[in-house]
Order: structure tokens, then sequence, then C-alpha cells
């Protein structure tokens, strides 16, 4: 299955918002290897937020890299037989969301999430990958509030 960036997304726990979801519809990506949606809609209690506009742009935009590299161009050190480089993909989640830094002055914040992800690793040890993927899942998912209280009081703890 591929990344879904269309539908309606639950969206974390944050302080002050009551069940937050987002209607996402497709949007142009900005190259031909990402794919990009626009939230539309927003549901639940969330005072204050509004959706996706020219001026206030609310997009999430997943990128792959531009040529996937594999184990094989890999540089296997002669005298100890290990690799000595090994190439990786990176995948990029990148949030884009409008917000005032005073009346009607808006600026772009960005929430990126970068995925290094060494060749070889998703064909010899996809189970593994697919742990690290579901752990960051879920510590997002689970740190949703205490990330946006940090975020926005500066305090950690």
């Amino acid at each position: 299955m591929s990344i879904s960036l269309t539908g309606v997304i639950t969206g974390g726990a944050q302080t002050g918002f009551t069940s937050p979801t987002y209607t996402l519809s497709l949007d142009n990506p900005p190259d031909n290897r990402s794919k990009q949606s626009a939230v539309t809609t927003i549901g639940g209690t969330q005072a204050g937020v509004v959706a996706h506009t020219v001026n206030a742009p609310f997009t999430v935009t997943f990128r792959r890299p531009s040529i996937l590299k594999t184990l094989s161009v890999a540089v296997l050190n002669g005298l100890t037989g290990q690799y000595s480089r090994v190439p990786f993909n990176e995948y990029i989640m990148l949030v884009r969301k409008a917000a005032q830094v005073a009346l009607n002055q808006w600026v772009i914040n960005e929430y990126r999430l970068n995925s290094k992800v060494y060749a070889g690793t998703e064909t010899y040890d996809a189970p593994n990958v697919r742990a690290g993927v579901s752990l960051t899942v879920g510590a997002l998912n689970t740190n949703s509030a205490g990330l946006g209280d940090t975020i926005t009081t500066g305090i950690v703890g």
C-alpha cells in the first residue's frame, strides 16, 4: 500500500482541541516525486484553526528520493570485507501550516519528518524497518499534545 493523502485524517491529541479531524483533498505537488494534499475542512473543536487558502496554506507533502539507491552501489572494503559506504534513501514528510505573527500577517510554519533508510535494509530486514516506522508514528501520536505544548511554551518535560 502506498501513501494515502486523501480523505479524513484524525489528528493527534492537542491541548484545547477536541476530536480534531482534517479532510484532505489532492493538490498539485511541487515535483513529480511527491504527493501533496491540502486541508480543505477542519473538524472537531479547534477554535481559531483555518483550512487551506491561498493566503494561509495548510498542506501535507510526502516526497521520495529522486533516484532510489540500492545496495548494489555500496562500496565493499577489500581488506575487511565490510561495506565502508552504504547508500541511503531519504523520504520526507512536510506539513506546511500558515499562522499569524500579528493581525493579517501570515507566515508558513513547517513540520518535517525525514526518514533515512539505508539501501538493502528494506529487503534484508523489512520487519525491523517497519518496526522503526511503527515506533516513529506511535511516538508522534502518543506525544502529540506534549509536542504541541513544548512548541508553544518552550518547556520540555
